[in-house]
């Protein structure tokens, strides 16, 4: 048995590499420090995942439960636990942050999606913060988040991240690569790996934009808005609605993200652009959300989620998660539903079609996809 726990960490490695090339002295030695620090932890979680039948310390316990650790600007984990449910807050903002939105992912997942935490068991929510010093990243190891405080210990005018808490969203995309972890097992690598990233900003987002009552329209659509400092020319580290326009900075270099198929980026870096070409399923889910107008986590958000849940393998593609979104669209509202009719749009307004196939009218009682099927054969007809 293969056991799936990799490190998905929010700040993507071509970043860090704009930083240790075109920073300032110490900003190029906390970049490099970080790149280090990540890749060593991927080692660590590549052996561990060796292990047949290896068990999480993390318990389940049927509810909303939640510890906050302070790694004390250490790397061992998850370090002292400094706030635990139902505590009141902590004069440390950072572990407030932790706590204030663990819980709200837990809440959008719960409330909205009926799932019982990140394994829809009731698995604890561990979370630790000032892990290491200078680490410029956050990321979720395969049973916990982990913070790092940014560039707190630079002068100001070297600064270009603020602590890894600050922004809801990076908390709630961090925790969805755990929810992919225990659904869908995307792979971590080319178009997978992508779905998997844009499954994380598309439910981090969500998190945010319940949080703030934001309809689709009001929303940012931003990934990471707040992290960067004002040294830094640009708005997150993602934009869902425009990828490609987040930031422009003479550090960081420019948003690489294409939104649209016809600019798609062949490369085996980052796992083979597992954030860079993830800014195509993002426009995709955006423009399916505007679409239906209203609160994003209510329809476009239950069609990515039971696609999710229900649909996706590990080595889907963008094509796949097309086709099953829309599948999926037609199962939960109907066969040409406005609610599929926008999945329909968000994917073709990037470059991908779908629906090209005719869908047969469905039999009483029979569901869409059934009825799918045995039009090509796959199912007995009634």
């Amino acid at each position: 048995m293969h056991i799936y726990h990799p490190m998905n960490c929010i700040v993507p490695p071509h970043m860090l590499e704009e930083i240790a090339s075109r920073g300032t002295a110490a900003q190029r030695e906390l970049a490099i420090s970080t790149l280090k620090a990540s890749e060593q932890m991927r080692g660590q979680r590549r052996a561990l995942s060796d292990f047949a039948g290896a068990v999480s310390r993390v318990a389940a316990v049927g509810g909303k439960e939640r510890i906050v650790y302070d790694a004390r600007n250490g790397s061992s984990l998850p370090g002292t636990p400094v706030r635990k449910e139902g505590d009141g807050p902590s004069a440390d903002v950072a572990v407030n942050e932790a706590y204030d939105g663990s819980g709200a992912t837990f809440d959008l997942y719960k409330d909205i999606y009926n799932r019982n935490s990140i394994d829809n068991n009731g698995m604890r929510m561990d979370s630790t913060v000032h892990y290491r010093k200078g680490y410029d990243n956050a990321f979720w190891n395969g049973e916990q988040m982990v913070y790092g405080d940014g560039d707190e210990d630079l002068p100001v005018s070297d600064r270009l991240f603020n602590r890894f808490t600050i922004a809801i969203d990076i908390i709630g995309h961090e925790l969805t690569h755990g929810v992919t972890q225990f659904e869908a097992k995307l792979v971590y690598s080319y178009q997978a790996g992508a779905l998997n990233e844009s499954m994380s900003d598309v439910f981090g987002s969500l998190v945010k934009q319940r949080v703030l009552n934001h309809t689709a329209a009001q929303a940012d659509w931003i990934i990471g808005e707040g992290l960067f400092t004002p040294n830094v020319k640009g708005v997150g580290i993602r934009s869902m609605k425009e990828p490609g326009t987040a930031y422009n900075d003479p550090v960081l270099g420019r948003d690489p993200q294409p939104g649209h198929m016809k600019d798609y980026v062949n490369t085996s870096s980052d796992n083979g652009g597992v954030h860079i070409n993830s800014g195509i399923p993002n426009r995709a889910f955006y423009i399916t959300a505007m679409e239906l107008g209203g609160y994003a986590w209510e329809k476009a958000g239950q069609i990515w989620y039971v696609t999710l849940r229900d649909k996706l393998g590990s080595t889907s593609q963008f094509q796949d998660c097309a086709d099953l979104t829309y599948a999926v669209a037609a199962e939960l509202y109907g066969v040409n539903s406005l609610e599929q009719m926008a999945v329909k749009k968000g994917w073709a307004d990037v470059g991908i079609a779908v629906g090209d196939v005719p869908v047969p009218p469905t039999e009483p009682g029979e569901g869409c996809l059934a009825s799918f099927l045995r039009l090509i054969g796959a199912a007995p007809s009634k």
